[in-house]
């Protein structure tokens, strides 16, 4: 009898052991802190690394920098004044500020030269002449058939010697604008003839 308890005792020590032991074991197992879903959570708000800002594509302003160029000279042309240089400069730096900087250049520049356009000189003598030459319907568009043009009268070896692009691109003078009409005249008077191309209204306006 003695025997059998005795034998009892240790089988129930035994298992308190291994039980023991177990519970140590399980002590050293790393345990992973949260859910996969409070991971991906923790991993969603994070901030996100900042993104690198790349230089802004700033071809679109070279056609505005060539319209303004090509202004510029447009009006340079008419009053007979020497064209402004380009170096170019614009297309092969690719940097957007010095590429706004040059159009802001070339802006300023097309605007000085059309303010100048539209401001000839001795404009009061040429207007006197245009109203005893031109046709009383047609103006500035006359053209009477007898081989003069425009509101001024031009012939065509006048348009051609003084005003010879724009007899290339638009035609005779009755297709020019008054003011492209009136620089090709100022173009005459600074060669040296003044106002004597145009004899009789020159002379009736009190110009020679």
């Amino acid at each position: 009898m003695r025997r059998r308890v005795f034998g009892a005792a240790v089988v129930a020590g035994a298992m308190m052991l291994a039980t023991a032991g177990l519970a140590h074991a399980g002590d050293d197992v790393p345990v992973a802190e949260g859910s996969g879903e409070e991971r991906t959570a923790q991993a969603q708000a994070a901030p996100a690394p900042p993104k690198k800002l790349l230089p802004r594509n700033s071809n679109y302003l070279l056609p505005k920098i060539r319209a303004k160029q090509q202004e510029t000279w447009r009006w340079q042309r008419l009053m007979g004044k020497p064209l402004t240089r380009s170096v170019n400069s614009a297309a092969t730096s690719r940097k957007p500020e010095y590429r706004r900087w040059v159009l802001n250049l070339w802006t300023k520049r097309a605007a000085r030269e059309r303010r100048l356009a539209h401001d000839p000189p001795r404009r009061a003598q040429w207007l006197c002449i245009y109203r005893h030459e031109r046709h009383p319907r047609q103006g500035w568009s006359t053209r009477t058939g007898n081989g003069y043009y425009g509101g001024l009268q031009m012939d065509i070896s006048f348009q051609r010697t003084y005003g010879g692009w724009l007899l290339r691109q638009k035609g005779t003078a009755n297709n020019w604008t008054s003011l492209e009409q009136i620089w090709v005249a100022e173009r005459a008077y600074r060669s040296g003839r003044g106002f004597h191309p145009w004899p009789n209204t020159a002379r009736y306006c009190g110009l020679i």
